[in-house]
This record gives structure tokens, C-alpha cells and sequence, in this order.
């Protein structure tokens, strides 16, 4: 190689007198060193200059810094003593060669001798007040310091070598500056460890219990990560739990990000909120794509190296050492991308979460109705995340095209011109890579569609899952569910098989690029195709296809961002409650507590007028009660005075602090205190026991949910109370108590103002001021009796109320005259009741369909028919909340399981065996075959190059085409094998998810509805969204990318070894080194994983019940607590996600360094063998270092494979986990079927019969004995608790004997099947449910009726003129839960049901307490018509709807305490059940 010295000497020589810079001293040399001038000026005077310019900055750091620590530690007291020392002895060299220059002249030392000691001073001084300043603002250490004393020691270290050299050579001329020189090195490598360690200031953790390492950690251990060295342990000694989780800095905690300006922008929020991370994440962007092109130019010098044997050998050295480097700056830069990139997307993801939290409780009623909870969910659970992922990948769309530019800018130094015939098949196959992304966006909606329709359709099931089990149902809805999987699968397919069209593109594009850039390079006759070139392009090449491969993608990933981001925006946007549709009045004597002014409002600003010109005036401490015909506006006005409606014109105020009790009880999955505590402060004595409610109240009845949601009211001590109808949940008696008790002029809250909502008119007589709604507008304003004497609304309302209950009472000879008689015949006096019936249809016809959904949708709350056996929460009269009975001890609902330690072995088998382990031995074989001709092609490849050195084959083109075609033959071979291994891959994906699920959705459709008591349904949806979505889409590609990633890392090694066999020795240490590092992440990761999923679930369920409870929230001014509430579960799930995220980030950087060094040692050993005679030669040289530059990414690639798997195989041991559930009864007995007129008679034999919910929970049903005849219609009553519901459970099998029997016209039941027993007995339930689908489907879904017989049922139950209307008729879509029908229609629905069934038994559980008269009335007249000759049971809270039953069953404390006709009950008057009608003022 031709030695071309340079020589340059910018400075005189009386300031320098030796040469500034010399090639012949620093690189042709076989001694190389740096001259003493560049020591003395740039290494000396770069590390200084850094520190002067960052003093503004350490200014500003401390001046806003909220520390001023006075202490002294060892740590900051010995570095400041040290760089002191430091500068003393600068300013001693400074002082000595300015004597010696005074005394002897200036020949001894030049200018920079004299220069350089004063600047070390200055500058160790300035490094000292750093040092101050950093223990005043509480530093552990300084980044800027740390880079100073390194390249001080870097400077420290080359001149100690240089004095010593020239010592040894010349001997020392100036003794005294030679020893301070020398003395300030150790001293310079003493600061520069210190550097390193972190100060641990107390101050910085005080306000944490378990603060995060990072807070205490050097920043040169911030660099490795060091501070979740403790957590790694942790996690592979024991168990980790939350508790054990760190802090998060404040950084990493969410927040609300939401812009203020006046047009809000989310993308102008985030860029705002966290412009300094992402600066930082391009920068180390940046410096990774710069770096990355380092590798190949290097290993050019190497081949070069080796090819010359008279390189001097250092140089061989220093490129390995250079090659160390670069790549472990690399490591560093993509190491730190990565993790800033991922904090980064979990704080926006979080910082989105908090900003849709609080817009959900404050957008209006109108803006309600057009995103439904679902919409909502996907705002915070899929929107959220696209954006954090965007994350990781929108710097790709700059960056990529720039690594583009610069690897075709390389390729064409080392191939010329050659380069745009790759160039060319890139530019060809871009339309086939965009085809490819479209295509497979196009698949991946289909299959998000039926994804969605799935869960959706699951979800429904898991709702309804008691109506579904009491109609034997099961069946249909399961066939639907696995119908809509089956379409599901089928884009899954479609999309694996694209997956494996990509693959073959993946590999074969970058192939076409190097074959034929290789190809038309050979052609060229002038071209020699060496080692350098070949090894050098493919490297290039490697580095190409990362961008090619992720561009189109990103692509993709940000306009499915973009999107996200607008439906963010659009939502972010919506109209908010205006905080003035209410105003607060003064809090001065004389000033009503309640005034409303000539006020019009509406649902929204565009919604039609709901309330029109009201004017209301409640003064301080009335008891005020509001009444009117269904649809009138009652809870309309109370939304007005919660704010919670918008007000077009007029005046709405109200005076002081509100509780709000709504018309169906919100109720919190939290304890039965907490829910009544409602963020108050706890005092002891307000509480006997402590019952926890589960998911939506599921564990207590309607009744009890609404008790506890007044106490919540009563115990905020409020001074106005708005209470919309809360005793119609409650029978008679309890709403008579709580009245008396609570809410009447001698109740607990007297003295307090109170709006009532009732349709109760025993309760009127006793409240102060009475207000009359008619079709939005107050009709009538007045006390009791000056209402009576008007004969307006109020005198209708009374007769429409009264007149009902008289029907019902007319053949009982012994009622006697009540109250009710009373106001009836003052009411006849002004007008014949003869009228009645007529006005209120005439009423309810004008009733607006549309203000009644509004209505409903906002004051809606889901409500499950209770299968349990909960505590009896009663509001004493002091106001304390009692548990009366507690039967459940302990939890009813169960944290969460969480698994411990590694994955059972079982769930890969599980996992495996679904999906065929021949299907996986074919992947893994197809692999090899991928790699082993990998390896082929890469010798044949080297065998190409060294033909260069034989002048005769080099110009032989017969040599030529045959190597060129046989290169392309291994190239052809290996993409074939990639599409084999994939399509075996897509075979095993659709098998693994097929299987799976179907076992999950038979074994829970299955469950006992205990499990359903037991478990929330969120848990149950998680296995089939996450759980099943990971099985689908992820699994298979951690499985395939693992069996890549082992095989490539194998087979490198072995191409090392064969090239190098003295590499052989490294793999050992290495290998136990890469064990260690693996086996601590593995154990942790996984642990953190687990946690991450658990924590997880909260956030959501908080969610759904603050959407569903946000009128409870905004009425009561709970808004900010409960949003700090999601924040701190944000925050929960944040702690495991983050070190989640970096304990990828921990191992990346450690097994990084593990692949440098097989790198660093494969080229030490390619340059050792040069010299040693080992034999390699350039080309092998190449061939053992390219394949050692790919390991470093495959490697961390698979340990975070194995650590992904063992992760993602946790929702295969969830799956499993409920896959095993224990199964109710079968539900056909092949050997036990009854006759198909079964029961004939409908006569039914209760024998001793006993029953409990569970297993480990007291008996409710105690010795049941009682026979009814055939065709008689049963009343069942009783106080609550006392086992009426379970009386009907029992007979559907919903719960099993626990002793004695039931028995249907001589069959006992527990000897059928389930759905022999369930689908030959019929059940109204009280809450109406229908799911989404057709009419027809949701009447028949077995198709077993023809469409005469549901006409003549829809007719029977007076729905044919509405269905016949329909533009669709019996194919209508109901909405999800029947929201496109009123109550009445989906009750009538219910009826129509049970008319074609028409079996001999017939069990109605208080099926209208919930609806309008006419509706009610409708459905009796059916009754008494179609089911004359059916057996009845009537489970009822009010007395007066059975008492025209043939007997009454009395039930108290799960016995039968008496069971006789109304009228022999009625005339003993120590009966329970006369008690009951007294309570009821029946009698």
C-alpha cells in the first residue's frame, strides 16, 4: 500500500515547536503516538472547552432546582478535594515554568506549556463548583462530569504513555513537571471512578415508600441500566408482587396532556408535553444510522489488512478494537432509542387514558348518546396503544430514507455502477410491497370486524348468560358465536398466508438486489469480484433491508395512527356540561334552596325542547315530591337541577352541597363501606360488618343496590337531595321503612331539602309541596289537598295509580277501607272514574318515544337478576349502615390469579398439541434446511471471490456463469424453504386458534352460574379478546422467529469455527455469560409481564363504572377524585408495564455487548491468524466476520423471543385456566329422557328440598315441603332474603339440591338433563333481556317454530301491529341489549316467548314491576287468557299483584311458613302474610 505522509502545523513554532500532526508518527509507523503539541492543545483543550460551555446550563439546573442540601457526603467531599488537588498542582506547573522562564529564558518552554496548566486549573476549579452545585440540587452524579473525566483520562493516559516513552528514549529533561504531570494521572483516574458513583441523597426518596433505583443511580450506570440489576434479582430469587414494584419518576407518571388552546390539536398537546424526549430520541436515531454504516467500512480495512502482508500489524489490532467500539456505541445509541421511545409511548399512552377519563364525565347527554361505552374502551384501550407503538417506529419515516441514501451511497463506492441494477429490482418490487401492505390492511379490518362481532356477540352471552341458561339457549348462541369465529379464522388465514408472501418478499428482494447487482458487476469485464467487494456489498445489503422491510410498514403504522389520533381529536372535542346550565345561590336566610325561572332546556343545544318554560321554587328544607304519567319529564327535571341538561334560556339555582340517588343504583366493585363512604372519611361507629359488592352490585339484589346507593347519599350530609324514584325498587314494606325512617318529615334527613321522584302515592300526604309534570311542563304546583281540590293532572294521576291497584283487590272480601279508598271517593266526587283508563292511553300515546330513550340512556345502568345470597344492608334510623345477615363469608369476588415462577410445561404442550406437533417438526425442519443452504450459499460465495487470485478463472465467463447461477440456485432453494416453513406455519396458527377457543367457549357456556357469581366479567372477556388475540396473532410469530433466531445464531457459530477454529474456546464463557444474563431476565420479565396484565383490567372496569355512575360523579362534585382515582390506576399498570419495557432494554444491552464481543474476537482472530500463520484467508476473513456482525441482533432477538414466549404463553395457561372450570350437569341424559309432552299436567312436589349457592356457603332453601296442583296459580311472597328467587333458581336447576327433591308430574328433575328440565318449564323474567340480532332469532333461535306460530305469539302478546309495521318485520335488528325497544316492547317480547313455548308451567318473577300500567295490564290479560290452564308461580314484592292467586306461599328464612288461600290468610291476623299486607296499606 502507497504511504502517503501528511504533515500539518497550523502553529508557530515559538507557541509549538514540535509537529501538530505527522502520519509518519500517529499511522505509517510501526510505534504509533499522538505528538505532544496535539496532546497538549486538542486532547487537553476539547474536554475543557465541553465543561466551559455546559456551566450555563448547570446555572439554570441549579437555580430551578426544588433541592438545597447542605450536608457533606465522603463521595461529593472527596471529589471536590481531589479536583482541588488537581488544580493546585496545574497552577504549581503554571507557577514552576513561569520561574523557569523568567529565570532561564524561553528556550526551555514554549507558549503552550505556559498555556495549557492555567486553562487544567481553571478548568478543575470550574469542575469543583460543579461538583458543589450537584450536592446542592441533590445529584447523584453528572453526566457532563462523567464525560469530562473520561476524556481527561483518555488525554491523562496518552501523555502519561508519551512522557514515558520519551523518558525511556531520551531520559527525563524537566524532572519536576514530569512528576506533577504524572502524579495528576492516577488522580484524573481516581475522579473519573468516582464519577461513575451515585451520591445516594436521601432527599431525592423521601417522599417515596419504594422509590425507583434510577433516582439513585450514576449516570454511567444509567447508561447499562444498572439500576434494574436489584429488580433482576429480585425477580429470579422470589415472587414478585405489586408491593415490590418501584416508584416511577415523575416523568414516567401519567397525566392529563389535553391542549387549551382554542383549536385543540392532540398532535400539537403531545409534541408540546414531550418535546424533550422526543429531541432525544432523534438524537440517538441519529447517531445509530451514523454509526450502523461504521461496520462494513471497517471490515473492508480488515479484508484489506489481511490481503497485505505488510500492513503493520497494529493496525490489524486497532481495527478489531475500533470494530469493539463502534459497535458498542451502537449498542448504547439503539439501546437508549429504544428505551426513551418506550417511555415515551407509555407516557402518552397514559397521558391519553387520563385526558379520555375526564372528558368521559364531562361531555353533555347529546354527545353521550353518539359514543357508546364500547367506542369508548377502544379510545384508551386500542387508540392509546396505536400511538404508543407509533412510537418505536415515526422516526423510521426520516430514517429510513436516510439509511437508504447512505447504504446506496457505499454500495456504489465498492460496486460503481453495478448498484443501479439493485437499485432497479427495489424500484420493481416497491409496488408489490405496497400491495402487500394493502392487502394485508384490507385482511386485518375484516378481521378486527368479526373480531369485534365476536366479542360482542360474547360479551351479550356472558350478560344474559342467567336468561340464556333459564331458556336452555345455550346451544344457538354458542353455534352463533363459533359461526362468527369460523369467519374470523378465515381472515386469519388469509393473513398468514400473506404473512408468508411477505416472508418470501422479505428475503428474496434483498437476494434479487445482490444477485443481480452482483451479476452485472461480474459482466463488466474491467471488475475484479474480490473478498472486500462481496463481503462488504452483502454487508451494506443487510444493513438495506431493515429499511426497505420496515418503511412500508411504518408507513401503515402511521396513517392507522393518524386515524386513531382523529378519533381521539374528534372525541377530545365534544361538547362539555356547561358549568352554568347551573348556578349557585347564596347561601343567605330567605334564599330558596331550589329556584328554577322560566327555564327551557334539552338533552343538547341541538336536541329537540325536553322541559319548557319551568318555574319552581323549593324553599330550604322541604320535602318536595314530583309526579306525572310515564314520559311526563320527572327525571328530566332532575337532570336540569344536576346540571346534567343543557339550558337553552332562562334560570336554574340551587343552594349548597347535592347528593343524587338515581332512579337504578350505581353501585362500585368495591367494599360495602367504601361504596357508602363515597371519599368521605371513615368513622368506625357508622359500621357493625364490612360485605363487599361485586362487579356492578352483582352480589346484592336490585332492593339492597338501591339502599346502599341512599346510604351513600345519606351519610355525604348534604343539604339538598335528589332522590329519582328510589323506593320502586324496594317492596312494600322497606319502602315504607325507609321512607318513615329516612326521607319522611320525621326522618333522618329532616331539616334537609328533598326532591322526590315517586310514583307512591301513600307517601303524598306527608311532603310539603307536591309538583305535577305533564309532557315536559309543570301543569300544577301545590300541597296535597290543594291539588285534590283542583282537579287537574294530580287528580288523573291519583286516579290512574289507584284505580289499578282496586282492580287487583276486588274479589277479596276482607280488604278493608284504606287510604287509598279515602282519596278514591274524594276523587269521585269531582269527576266519574269511568274516564280513567281512557286518558292515561290517551296520556302515554303522547308520550315522545324520543325524550323517553334520552331519558333512559342517560340514567341507564346495567342490572342483573341476582342469583345470590348477599348481605342485607338496611339504613337504620340513626342513618347507619347495618349488615344484617352476612351468609358469604369472606370475598365473593377473588383478586385475580396471577401465576408464579416459570410456565408449566403443560401449557407449551397444551399449546403444541392444538397445533399440531407435526406441523411444528415441519417448521423446524424447514428451517434448517433455510439456514443450511444459507451457509451453502455463503462458502459458495467465498469460493467465488478467491477464484479473483487465478488470473485464468478470473476472465474464465464459463467460471463465471456457473458460480453466478449456482449462487442464485442457493438463493431460489432458501426462499422456497422460507414459503414451506410459513404456510406449515399458518396451518398451525389456524389449528392452535381454532381449537383453543372452541374448548374455552363449550367449557364456559358450560359453567355453573356460580362461576359467573364468582368471576367478573371482565376477567371472562379478557380470555377471549387478549388471551385468545395473543394465540392468534402472536404466538405464532414468537414460535417462528425463536426456531429462526436458535438456528441462525448456530449456525454463525459454526461458520466462525470453521474459518477460525480458535474461536471455539470464546463460545464457552460467552455462552455461560449469555446463560446468566438470560436466565435473570427470563424469571423477572415474565413475572412483570404477568403483573403488567393484572393491573391492567382495573383501568378499564374503573372506566365503565365512572361512564356509568358519571351522573352520581358530576352531581355530587367527585369529578377530580375520581380521575386522580384512574390516574393512580394508570400509574399501577404503568410501574410493571415500564420495567416490562426495561428489562428488554437491560438484557439488550448486555447480550449487545455479548454479540460485540463474538464479533470483536471473530476479528481478532481473522487478524491474529495473518501474523501467526494460521492460514485464513481474506475471503474467509469476510465470510467469519459478516456472519459475526448479524449475531449481535439475533441473539437479543432471541432471548427476548424466549422471554415473549414464555410471556405470551401465560394466555395459553389462562385459556386453560377456565378451559377447566367445573361443568354444571350435562345437559341431555341419553338414557334419561323425558316423553315429549312432559309435564302433561304441570303438577309440582317440593320434598324436604334444601339448596345453597355454593359449596362453602350456608343453606337458603331449609326443608322446602309443599305440593301444588296441577293448573293452580301460586303467589309467592316473603321479606327479602327470605328465598323466593332461590325457590325459583331451584326449580330450573340454575343452583342444585343440596338435599331432598323436586318433582314434575312424578319425574324428579335432577335425574334430567338441564336443558330437558329448562326448556319444558317457562320463566318472565323481571328485566327483559333481548340480544342483538333479528326479531325472529331473539324469539326462536333454534328455528323450531314456523313464522304462523310467531305471528300468532306476537299477536297473542299485542305486538303484531308494531312488528307488522316494520320495514323488515320479523328480520328488525334489535339493538345490543334491546335498546332500539322500550321497556314495555321488550317485556312483551318476553311474553311472546313464553306464548310459544306454551309448556304447563309457568313462573313469572315480579315481571312488571318495572313498567308502565298499560303495558302491565296488557300482559296480565294475556296471562289469564293463554296460560288458564298452566300452572303459575308468581314471585312478587308487591302485595296486591297475587291476590288473586289460588294460594299464597309464605316464605321466611328458606321455609315455607304458610301456604293458603289470600282470603284464610288474610282472616288470621297473626299471619305473616296479613303483616305483609298491612305494610302494603292493603288492609
Amino acid at each position: 500500500m502507497a504511504k502517503n505522509n501528511t504533515v500539518y502545523h497550523p502553529f508557530s513554532a515559538r507557541f509549538c515547536p514540535d509537529t501538530f500532526w505527522d502520519t509518519s508518527v500517529t499511522w505509517y509507523t510501526d510505534n504509533p503516538d499522538f505528538s505532544v503539541c496535539f496532546q497538549q492543545t486538542v486532547l487537553t483543550w476539547l474536554p475543557c472547552g465541553i465543561l466551559w460551555l455546559m456551566a450555563p446550563f448547570q446555572i439554570y439546573q441549579m437555580r430551578h432546582s426544588k433541592y438545597r442540601v447542605k450536608r457533606w457526603t465522603w463521595v461529593s467531599l472527596t471529589k471536590i478535594l481531589l479536583s482541588t488537588f488537581l488544580a493546585v498542582l496545574s497552577l504549581t506547573e503554571f507557577f514552576y515554568v513561569t520561574d523557569v522562564w523568567r529565570r532561564e529564558g524561553v528556550e526551555g518552554f514554549s507558549d503552550v506549556d505556559l498555556i495549557t496548566p492555567i486553562i487544567k486549573a481553571a478548568t478543575y476549579m470550574l469542575a469543583s463548583w460543579y461538583l458543589y452545585g450537584d450536592k446542592r440540587r441533590a445529584s447523584p452524579s453528572s453526566g457532563t462530569l462523567t464525560v469530562f473525566w473520561f476524556f481527561m483520562l483518555v488525554e491523562s493516559a496518552l501523555s502519561f504513555r508519551t512522557r514515558v516513552t520519551l523518558a525511556t528514549k531520551e531520559g527525563v529533561s524537566q524532572g519536576f513537571v514530569f512528576s506533577i504531570q504524572t502524579l495528576s494521572f492516577p488522580v484524573v483516574v481516581a475522579q473519573f471512578v468516582l464519577s461513575c458513583v451515585a451520591e445516594k441523597f436521601r432527599e431525592l426518596v423521601a417522599d417515596c415508600a419504594n422509590p425507583s433505583p434510577e433516582l439513585l443511580t450514576s449516570v454511567s450506570g444509567q447508561s447499562v441500566f444498572s439500576f434494574f440489576d436489584s429488580m433482576a434479582y429480585l425477580g429470579w430469587k422470589k415472587t414478585l408482587t405489586p408491593e415490590r414494584s418501584r416508584e416511577l419518576g415523575n416523568s414516567t407518571r401519567s397525566k392529563d396532556s389535553s391542549s387549551k388552546r382554542r383549536s385543540p390539536s392532540l398532535t400539537y398537546a403531545i409534541v408540546r408535553t414531550f418535546l424533550w424526549p422526543i429531541l432525544l430520541m432523534i438524537f440517538y436515531r441519529l447517531v445509530n444510522d451514523i454509526v450502523t454504516f461504521t461496520a462494513p467500512q471497517i471490515l473492508r480495512l480488515i479484508i484489506d489488512f489481511i490481503a497485505d502482508p505488510t500492513e503493520e500489524s497494529w493496525k490489524g489490532y486497532f481495527y478489531a478494537f475500533l470494530m469493539l467500539f463502534t459497535a458498542t456505541l451502537l449498542t448504547f445509541a439503539q439501546s437508549h432509542y429504544f428505551f426513551v421511545a418506550s417511555r415515551l409511548g407509555m407516557q402518552i399512552r397514559a397521558a391519553i387514558i387520563a385526558s379520555v377519563y375526564r372528558k368521559s364525565l364531562l361531555i353533555t347527554s347529546a354527545e353521550k348518546r353518539t359514543s357508546n361505552l364500547g367506542e369508548i374502551v377502544n379510545l384508551m384501550s386500542v387508540d392509546a396503544q396505536r400511538l404508543s407503538d407509533l412510537m418505536m417506529y415515526v422516526n423510521l419515516i426520516w430514517s429510513a430514507p436516510l439509511q437508504i441514501a447512505i447504504s446506496l451511497y457505499f454500495l456504489w463506492d465498492v460496486l460503481g455502477v453495478a448498484v443501479f441494477a439493485g437499485l432497479a429490482v427495489l424500484v420493481l418490487t416497491m409496488p408489490l410491497n405496497w400491495f402487500l401492505a394493502k392487502r394485508n390492511k384490507t385482511i386485518q379490518v375484516g378481521q378486527m370486524k368479526y373480531k369485534d362481532s365476536r366479542i360482542r356477540a360474547i360479551t351479550e352471552v356472558l350478560n344474559g348468560i342467567k336468561v340464556l341458561k333459564l331458556y336452555a339457549w345455550e346451544e344457538s348462541f354458542e353455534k352463533q358465536i363459533l359461526a362468527v369465529r369460523e369467519k374470523e379464522l378465515r381472515q386469519l388465514q388469509k393473513g398468514a398466508r400473506l404473512e408468508a408472501v411477505s416472508a418470501f418478499n422479505w428475503f428474496v428482494t434483498p437476494f434479487l438486489v445482490s444477485l443481480c447487482a452482483f451479476a452485472v458487476f461480474v459482466f463488466s469485464p474491467d471488475n475484479v469480484f474480490t473478498a472486500e467487494k462481496a463481503f462488504v456489498a452483502l454487508s451494506l445489503l443487510n444493513i438495506l433491508r431493515h429499511p426497505l422491510t420496515m418503511l412500508p410498514h411504518t408507513i401503515t403504522i402511521v396513517i392507522q395512527s393518524r386515524v386513531s389520533i382523529m378519533r381521539l381529536s374528534g372525541f377530545l372535542k365534544k361538547e362539555e356540561l356547561d358549568p352554568s346550565n347551573v348556578r349557585s345561590l347564596p347561601n343567605e336566610p330567605g334564599t330558596p334552596a331550589i329556584q328554577v325561572t322560566d327555564a327551557t332546556l334539552s338533552w343538547g343545544r341541538e336536541e329537540p325542547v325536553c322541559l319548557k318554560n319551568v318555574n319552581l321554587k323549593i324553599k330550604e328544607g322541604e320535602l318536595c315530591a314530583v309526579v306525572g304519567q310515564v314520559g311526563a319529564g320527572k327525571s328530566s327535571l332532575v337532570a336540569a337541577m344536576l346540571g346534567l341538561m343543557e339550558k337553552l334560556s332562562g334560570d336554574v339555582g340551587v343552594k349548597g352541597k347535592v347528593a343524587y340517588v338515581p332512579q337504578q343504583a350505581w353501585i362500585q366493585n368495591m367494599t360495602l363501606r367504601d361504596n357508602i363512604l363515597f371519599g368521605k372519611p371513615y368513622e368506625k361507629e357508622r359500621y357493625d360488618k364490612v360485605t363487599e359488592i361485586g362487579e356492578k352490585g352483582a352480589n346484592l339484589s336490585g332492593g339492597q343496590r338501591q339502599r346502599v346507593s341512599l346510604a351513600r347519599a345519606v351519610y355525604s350530609d348534604a343539604d339538598v337531595y335528589f332522590l329519582d324514584d328510589p323506593l320502586s325498587a324496594v317492596d312494600a314494606h322497606v319502602g315504607k321503612h325507609i321512607f318513615e325512617q329516612v326521607v319522611g318529615p320525621n326522618g333522618l334527613l329532616k331539616g334537609k331539602t328533598r326532591v322526590l321522584v315517586t310514583h307512591g302515592i301513600s307517601f303524598l300526604p306527608q311532603t310539603d309541596q307536591i309538583v305535577v309534570l305533564s309532557l315536559g311542563s309543570v301543569s300544577e304546583v301545590g300541597s296535597y289537598n290543594q291539588l285534590l281540590e283542583n282537579d287537574g293532572a294530580f287528580a288523573e294521576f291519583l286516579r290512574t295509580y289507584l284505580l289499578d291497584e282496586m282492580e287487583a283487590r276486588e274479589e277479596e272480601e276482607q280488604v278493608v277501607e284504606t287510604m287509598q279508598d279515602e282519596a278514591m271517593q274524594e276523587l269521585a266526587l269531582l269527576q266519574p272514574p269511568s274516564t280513567v283508563r281512557e286518558r292515561t292511553v290517551s296520556s302515554a300515546s303522547k308520550m315522545s318515544n324520543r325524550s323517553a330513550r334520552k331519558i333512559r340512556e342517560v340514567f341507564r345502568q346495567e342490572s342483573k337478576l341476582s342469583t345470590r345470597t348477599p348481605s342485607v344492608l338496611e339504613v337504620n334510623g340513626k342513618g347507619h349502615a347495618t349488615a344484617l345477615e352476612e351468609p358469604v363469608k369472606g370475598r365473593l369476588v377473588e383478586d385475580e390469579m396471577t401465576a408464579v415462577g416459570k410456565v408449566a410445561w403443560s401449557a407449551y404442550d397444551t399449546y403444541f398439541r392444538n397445533a399440531s406437533y407435526k406441523a411444528v417438526f415441519g417448521m423446524v425442519l424447514s428451517y434448517f434446511a433455510f439456514n443450511a443452504f444459507n451457509v451453502g450459499g455463503s462458502f459458495w460465495l467465498t469460493a467465488w471471490t478467491a477464484d479473483s487470485k487465478d488470473p485464468n478463472l478470473r476472465n474464465d465467463t464459463s467460471q463465471r456463469d456457473y458460480r453466478l447461477g449456482i449462487y442464485g440456485l442457493f438463493g431460489g432453494i432458501q426462499a422456497l424453504f422460507i414459503l414451506v416453513s410459513y404456510f406449515i406455519l399458518a396451518y398451525a396458527q389456524i389449528m392452535a386458534s381454532r381449537n383453543l377457543h372452541k374448548k374455552l367457549l363449550l367449557r364456559i357456556m358450560r359453567a355453573p352460574m356460580s362461576f359467573f357469581d364468582t368471576t367478573p366479567l371482565g376477567r371472562i372477556v379478557n380470555r377471549f379478546s387478549k388471551d385468545v388475540e395473543v394465540v392468534d396473532s402472536i404466538l405464532p410469530l414468537n414460535s417462528e422467529s425463536l426456531v429462526y433466531c436458535f438456528l441462525s445464531v448456530a449456525f454463525t457459530l459454526v461458520v466462525i469455527c470453521i474459518n477460525t477454529w480458535q474461536f471455539a474456546p470464546v463460545i464457552v464463557p460467552l455462552g455461560i455469560v449469555y446463560w446468566l444474563i438470560q436466565r435473570f431476565f427470563i424469571a423477572t420479565s415474565l413475572q412483570l409481564k404477568r403483573l403488567d396484565s393484572v393491573s391492567r383490567s382495573p383501568i378499564y372496569s374503573h372506566f365503565q363504572e365512572s361512564v356509568q355512575g358519571s351522573s352520581v360523579i358530576m352531581a355530587s362534585k367527585q369529578g377530580l377524585r375520581f380521575v386522580l382515582n384512574n390516574e393512580d390506576r394508570v400509574n399501577t399498570n404503568n410501574k410493571p408495564f415500564f420495567l416490562y419495557q426495561l428489562s428488554h432494554r437491560w438484557v439488550a444491552i448486555r447480550l449487545d455487548f455479548v454479540g460485540n464481543f463474538i464479533t470483536f474476537f471473530a476479528a481478532l482472530f481473522a487478524v491474529m491468524s495473518r501474523d501467526q500463520g494460521w492460514g485464513i484467508t481474506p475471503d474467509e476473513a469476510g465470510l467469519s466476520v459478516s456472519y459475526a456482525l448479524s449475531v449481535t441482533q439475533v441473539l437479543n432477538w432471541m432471548v427476548r423471543n424466549i422471554s415473549e414466549m414464555e410471556s405470551n404463553i401465560v394466555s395459553v395457561e389462562r385459556i386453560n385456566e377456565y378451559s377447566a372450570v367445573e361443568n354444571e350437569a350435562p345437559w341431555v341424559i341419553e338414557g334419561a329422557r323425558p316423553d315429549k309432552e312432559w309435564p302433561q299436567a304441570g303438577q309440582i312436589t317440593f320434598k324436604e328440598y334444601q339448596t345453597r349457592y355454593r359449596k362453602d356457603l350456608d343453606l337458603v332453601l331449609k326443608g322446602v315441603e309443599c305440593k301444588i296442583v296441577s293448573g293452580e296459580k301460586i303467589g309467592i311472597v316473603g321479606r327479602t332474603g327470605a328465598g323466593k328467587s332461590s325457590l325459583t333458581l331451584a326449580l330450573f336447576r340454575i343452583i342444585e339440591a343440596a338435599g331432598g327433591s323436586i318433582v314434575i308430574d312424578g319425574v324428579d328433575i335432577s335425574q334430567l338433563g338441564l336443558h330437558d328440565v329448562r326448556s319444558r318449564i317457562t320463566i318472565l323474567p323481571q328485566e327483559p333481556v333481548l340480544f342483538s340480532g333479528s326479531l325472529r332469532m331473539n324469539l326462536d333461535p333454534f328455528e323450531r317454530y314456523s313464522e304462523e306460530e310467531i305471528w300468532r305469539a306476537l299477536e297473542n302478546s299485542h305486538l303484531k301491529h308494531y312488528v307488522s309495521a316494520l320495514p323488515d318485520g320479523l328480520a328488525h335488528q334489535v339493538a345490543e341489549g334491546g335498546e332500539n325497544l322500550s321497556v314495555g316492547q321488550r317485556q312483551l317480547i318476553c311474553l311472546a316467548r313464553a306464548l310459544l313455548r306454551k309448556t304447563k308451567v309457568l313462573v313469572l318473577d315480579e315481571a312488571t314491576a318495572a313498567i308502565d300500567l298499560e303495558t302491565d295490564a296488557l300482559i296480565q290479560d294475556t296471562i289469564r287468557v293463554n296460560f288458564a290452564d298452566c300452572t303459575i308461580l308468581t314471585i312478587a314484592h308487591r302485595i296486591n299483584t297475587i291476590m288473586d292467586s289460588t294460594r299464597i306461599m309464605v316464605l321466611d328464612a328458606g321455609r315455607v311458613k304458610e301456604f293458603d288461600t289470600p282470603a284464610n290468610l288474610l282472616a288470621n291476623t297473626r299471619s305473616i302474610f296479613f303483616s305483609l299486607a298491612r305494610s302494603a296499606n292493603l288492609i
